[in-house]
């Protein structure tokens, strides 16, 4: 008859860090762009200072479905690109089923820049600019709950309650007064997002299908590695508007900013002013 009262919790597939104050680029799948520094700027068998974890530790866990909780503090780019299945380590270049990262703390700049899938609970507060995300009600009392936009949009979700946007079939308004980069970020359907206020770096990256407008202002490298899709701006952008573009349409109805549409590929770029570089770019 006590059995029922000595029947333990099913256990999380769980790693704890404790890090020497807030460290950057935790389960960052980018390994903050390993591709460019090859080591030299963050080394991922490195271990994250304080613990007996290294940064691939953190990554191949949670890319495995495993939750990390960090027990402080977490520093910039905390989850960038994470559940992206990048090719550069051999993936596929689409998104694999991220796990979860819990933060008992603060969480610094640009959380969630790029991330396609998985769920970031955070205790404390997330200094703007976030990045790909969306705050939905929490199923963990004490914690604010963050999921990515494009997950949300692709049916990975279901069911959530978001906050501070509504979702009408596949249309998504966004108006919770956060600044976010690198919104709609490898979005691949035939969905829309619409977000009041401004943005910082990297609108619509990676996107394949899709269209993301803006009702404010954007930073730099908006429609970076666009692949299809549209994005549509209704204020200005900083400078490298459509930078190493492919395809779909870039739409800036005030300024592009200058070098706009640098390395640019294909696509198509329309902006009332701007400095392009020597390729073709109509301005309207």
């Amino acid at each position: 008859m006590f059995g029922i009262f000595g029947r333990k919790k099913e256990e999380r597939n769980l790693i704890e860090l404790e890090p020497d104050g807030p460290v950057d680029c935790i389960a960052d799948f980018t390994y903050n762009f390993y591709w460019q520094h090859h080591g030299e700027k963050l080394d991922p068998d490195q271990l994250i200072p304080g613990t007996e974890y290294s940064y691939r530790d953190v990554v191949e866990h949670v890319r495995s479905g495993g939750e990390v909780r960090i027990k402080g503090d977490a520093g910039h780019r905390l989850a960038s690109s994470m559940g992206a299945d990048l090719k550069y380590f051999g993936g596929t270049g689409g998104s694999v089923m991220a796990g979860t990262l819990t933060v008992d703390g603060d969480v610094d700049t640009r959380m969630g820049i790029s991330m396609v899938s998985g769920t970031i609970y955070v205790r404390g507060k997330v200094r703007d600019p976030i990045g790909n995300l969306i705050e939905v009600k929490s199923d963990r009392r004490g914690y604010k709950k963050f999921i990515s936009v494009t997950d949300v949009l692709t049916g990975g979700h279901g069911g959530e309650k978001l906050l501070g946007a509504t979702l009408t079939g596949n249309r998504m308004v966004i108006d919770d007064g956060h600044v976010r980069d690198t919104l709609g970020a490898r979005l691949d359907t035939d969905a829309e997002i619409i977000h009041k206020g401004d943005v910082d770096l990297s609108t619509g990256i990676l996107m394949r299908r899709g269209t993301v407008m803006v009702k404010g202002d954007a930073g730099k490298n908006t429609g970076a590695l666009l692949s299809g899709g549209t994005v549509i701006i209704d204020g200005d952008c900083d400078d490298f508007s459509g930078i190493d573009m492919r395809s779909g349409y870039l739409i800036v109805n005030g300024d592009a900013g200058k070098f706009m549409g640098a390395q640019r590929k294909g696509g198509v770029i329309l902006a009332r002013k701007g400095k392009p570089v020597p390729r073709p770019v109509k301005m309207n």
